[in-house]
This record gives structure tokens, C-alpha cells and sequence, in this order.
């Protein structure tokens, strides 16, 4: 066969000259979408947004009256009056109510920790019948409103003798939180059965494997129920307002309502306090943020 022209062949493989300029154009579009810069500014300045509540919030705690109702308002106050801390601590019993409120958050992460990944393990791990049927309810529970349950439990934890004790905002955590089994159940469903069944040709029982294979693989979910469970008690003020009639055993929810009651409106007393409330929030978030994403993915998908 006789050979093609070379012009012909050129002119057939090279790509036509007018798409060049189309394609870089759609290029530079690209380039400006995907700009790692872009995405970083937006989360500072929602940062900025979210922060400063929480900015006004201690720079408040740390004025005076007079400078927090004036008109125009300051930013900065003209005195930093650390005494404010003080005088918060000592117009309510901060201590007494803190620790009670630590003591809640123990009992119930303790609780959490103990039952939800037992649950989450029989449901995904242990073949028997009519596990897909419980964990369907388990999952229907969570639509389930609080409120609807308020009185009903109420009359029992009353009948049980249990009103102005701590066991009614405790003795829940002993059964597993839906949402909590929920994300332990889908972080054990990525967990390769064969580890279970080499385990188990090994001669490892049940018990073992949960607690030698299992639950050593669990540690981002466990932190994030950690993380949840004591924010979730922490800021609790519905449960103790109801269940906790001697403010000997308040929280701290409470106790700032009451002290807001007794007091009035001493802002800068009270800003304070509030400003306290925040810190051991902000310090679990910032050391439990990285367990909390490792732990989103168990979320992605619903097996």
C-alpha cells in the first residue's frame, strides 16, 4: 500500500487549533475552583463568626456595669476586672455544683461506654435470628421526640421513689443510646470477619474477641460517644430542672438559672460563670476533634 502524505498525516493527528484556547480557559476555571486557598478563607471566616460570640461573651465578663449597658457599646473594656471571676465564684456554689455536674457526665460516658459497643457487637458480629429485626427498632427509636417520653417517664422514676436522686438522669446510659449503638453497628460492619474467624480457630470465645480484637479497633467511635455523652449531660438543663428538687444536688445549668433568679441580672457575674461553663467543653472538642472525623466515616453509608 502506498504510504499517506505527510501533510495528511500531520494535518489528521494534530488536534484542531481552535480548541486550545477553549480548553484553557476551562482550565483557568478549574484552577480557580479548585484553589486550596478559597475553601481555607471561608473556614476562617466562619471561624471568625462562630468565635465571637464566644469573644464578647469573656471580654463582657470582664467589665462593669455601667460600661456593659452603655450606649454606643465598647468592644474592649477599659479595665480588665478579673475580680468578676471571682465575685461568680463566690455568689453560687460554683464548686459543689461543678462536681455534681462532672459526676453525672462520669456515670453516664462510663455507662455509654459499657453498653452500647455490647449491643453494637451482638447485633453486627453475633449471627442470630432477628438481629436485623432489633436493630431496625433501634434505628426507629431515634426519631422517637423527647418530649413525648417526659411524662410517662417521669411517673415511673416518681413511683419508683427515684425524684431527687441522680438515678433518673443516670440509669438510661446503662441500656445504650440509639445513636450510639447506630455508629458503633456501622464502624463494626468495616471490621473484616476474618479476624473474628481466625480468632476463632485459634480457640478465642466470644467474650475474648470482643474484648481483645474488637474493642481495641473502636477507639475514634468510643471517643466521639466520650465527646457526645459528656456535652450532651454537661449542658443538660430540662433533665436535672425536673428530677432535682434540693439545689444541694444541682448542676451547673441549674445553679446559673437560680443564681440568674436570686441575683438578678448581674451580667457581668454571670458572664463570668458562663465563660467557666465553656472551658472544659472547648478543651474536650479541641483534644477529641480528631477521633470525632476518624469516626464521621463510619457514617457514609448504611450497611
Amino acid at each position: 500500500m502506498d504510504a499517506l502524505p505527510s501533510g495528511a498525516g500531520a494535518n489528521r493527528s494534530a488536534p484542531p487549533e481552535s480548541g486550545r484556547p477553549r480548553q484553557a480557559r476551562s482550565s483557568r476555571k478549574a484552577g480557580g475552583l479548585n484553589n486550596p486557598v478559597i475553601p481555607h478563607v471561608m473556614l476562617a471566616l466562619l471561624g471568625i463568626v462562630f468565635l465571637f460570640p464566644f469573644l464578647w461573651l469573656f471580654l463582657t465578663s470582664l467589665k462593669t456595669p455601667e460600661e456593659i449597658f452603655r450606649i454606643p457599646p465598647s468592644f474592649f473594656p477599659k479595665e480588665w476586672h478579673w475580680s468578676n471571676y471571682i465575685g461568680a465564684i463566690e455568689a453560687i456554689p460554683f464548686f459543689r455544683y461543678m462536681g455534681n455536674t462532672l459526676l453525672l457526665c462520669a456515670i453516664n460516658i462510663a455507662g455509654q461506654l459499657f453498653s452500647a459497643p455490647l449491643v453494637a457487637y451482638s447485633i453486627s458480629k453475633v449471627p442470630w435470628k432477628g438481629r436485623g429485626i432489633i436493630f431496625s427498632l433501634v434505628v426507629a427509636t431515634m426519631i422517637l421526640p423527647a418530649q413525648v417520653q417526659l411524662i410517662p417517664v417521669y411517673i415511673i422514676f416518681a413511683k419508683l421513689g427515684w425524684v431527687n436522686t441522680f438515678l433518673p438522669l443516670t440509669i438510661g446510659s446503662f441500656f445504650g443510646a440509639p445513636f450510639y449503638i447506630f455508629l458503633l453497628r456501622q464502624f463494626m460492619m468495616g471490621i473484616p470477619r476474618e479476624l473474628s474467624e481466625a480468632a476463632k480457630m485459634d480457640g478465642a470465645s466470644e467474650p475474648r474477641i470482643y474484648i481483645q480484637i474488637i474493642m481495641p479497633m473502636l477507639k475514634p467511635p468510643l471517643m466521639t460517644i466520650v465527646l457526645f455523652t459528656f456535652v450532651g449531660t454537661y449542658t443538660d438543663f430540662m433533665g436535672p430542672l425536673i428530677y432535682l428538687n434540693d439545689n444541694a444536688k444541682w448542676t451547673i445549668t441549674v445553679g446559673l438559672q437560680g443564681f440568674l433568679q436570686d441575683h438578678g441580672a448581674q451580667w457581668e457575674l454571670l458572664m463570668a460563670a458562663s465563660a467557666i461553663f465553656t472551658i472544659p467543653m472547648v478543651l474536650l472538642y479541641f483534644f477529641g476533634q480528631k477521633y470525632f472525623m476518624k469516626a464521621g466515616s463510619a457514617l457514609t453509608g448504611f450497611k
